[in-house]
């Protein structure tokens, strides 16, 4: 690791903001668009099976009358396996509890999902013997983009994603939805500062990389070894205090008209890039 090169930022993070529709998505919420369900709700069929095979604890399982195809026989037996209660409602109960997911005809009441710490995941790197690799969070508050990276994450082989007290969304039901059931598998720690977070994770021996437009291409770049990956924020990219705690800038190299990808799908390309040199033969 000593060989590297401390790359200066440059620009806003443009490579990596997402589209516009994120700022309406948000500004619905806040005018009351939609309501958002609270944490321990999980819907969709894909979000709901990936709960019960996680050793979560499930206070109750909801299920439209009359909706027994595809999946949901399975799901539902999953859950009468586990002894967790099964209701039959009405579409409308569903409605209601889903909020603005669409729920597939099931929704589980679960445990809060409990928030790991920092050295929670980096146990769970040594437990792997693998050397850490992890996604921190800076201001994302768009619950579709925060569990479409989450899933990233986990595709990904992370051990684990910070998110920040303020200025991000929590690990609601539209996040686990979204996650297409990542979000069961993925260990998540909620941080007062980044900022702070990076100082202990650096002390822990990691390296850490911002992605910013105007960084070294990733796939130029050594992301092997013990290293957390910063994603900004849809509109405003990584924070100016946290870009200056970062010891490397990585980009996207970019070839068509569009100057610009949705985080989740920058996450997408950068975890993916790092995953292939950490487990690359040689």
């Amino acid at each position: 690791m000593a060989d590297r090169e401390r790359f200066a930022r440059k620009g806003k993070g443009e490579s990596f903001k997402s589209a516009g529709n994120d700022g309406l998505k948000r500004k619905n919420r806040e005018e009351g668009g939609f309501e958002e369900p609270s944490e321990n709700v999980v819907a969709g069929r894909n979000a709901v099976s990936e709960l019960l095979k996680s050793e979560r604890t499930v206070d109750k399982l909801y299920v439209q009358k009359g909706e027994r195809e595809g999946s949901l026989p399975l799901i539902v037996a999953l859950a009468t396996e586990r002894r967790i209660p099964v209701v039959e409602v009405q579409k409308q109960k569903l409605d209601a509890l889903a909020g603005a997911v669409r729920h597939q005809g099931v929704v589980a009441l679960a445990a809060q999902k409990e928030y790991a710490t920092l050295q929670d995941i980096l146990d769970i790197a040594e437990q792997r013997g693998e050397p850490p690799f992890l996604v921190l969070c800076d201001g994302i508050d768009d619950p579709g983009n925060l569990g479409a990276l989450i899933r990233c994450a986990e595709g990904a082989g992370a051990h684990g994603v910070v998110i920040t007290k303020r200025r991000s969304v929590g690990l609601t039901a539209v996040v686990s939805k979204a996650s297409a059931g990542a979000l069961e598998h993925m260990a998540v720690a909620k941080v007062s500062n980044l900022s702070s977070a990076i100082d202990e994770l650096k002390e822990a021996g990691l390296w850490i990389y911002g992605a910013e437009a105007g960084g070294k291409p990733c796939h130029k770049t050594d992301m092997k070894g013990p290293i957390a990956v910063v994603m900004g924020s849809e509109g405003q990219g990584i924070s100016r205090l946290v870009a200056d705690k970062c010891d490397f800038i990585v980009s996207i190299d970019m070839y068509g008209k569009v100057n610009s990808f949705n985080v989740s799908c920058a996450a997408a390309v950068i975890l993916c890039e790092a995953a292939r040199q950490r487990h690359a033969e040689g």
